[in-house]
């Protein structure tokens, strides 16, 4: 399972960031629109975004461009 470094400090630490660091979600933008991140991860990032429109609209940019992965074959990748 995809964990960001620094979490070992709990699932608090996602939403408060990084000490001295943005309060917003947006580095775990991607790993939540591809379902890495662990149930309450994924809470509270879902949590923080029902109340911050700055990071719902980051994550609707993030949730297109994860969604357009799934029209790519391996080969395409390499």
């Amino acid at each position: 399972m995809a964990r960001r470094a620094g979490s070992d400090r709990g699932p608090e630490a996602i939403v408060t960031g990084e000490a001295g660091g943005d309060p917003h979600v947006r580095s775990q933008l991607g790993a939540y629109a591809l379902g890495a991140l662990t149930s309450e991860e994924d809470r509270l990032v879902a949590g923080h975004l029902d109340g911050c429109a700055k990071c719902a609209a980051a994550y609707a940019e993030v949730a297109d461009a994860a969604a357009l992965l799934a029209l790519f074959d391996e080969e395409d990748l390499w």
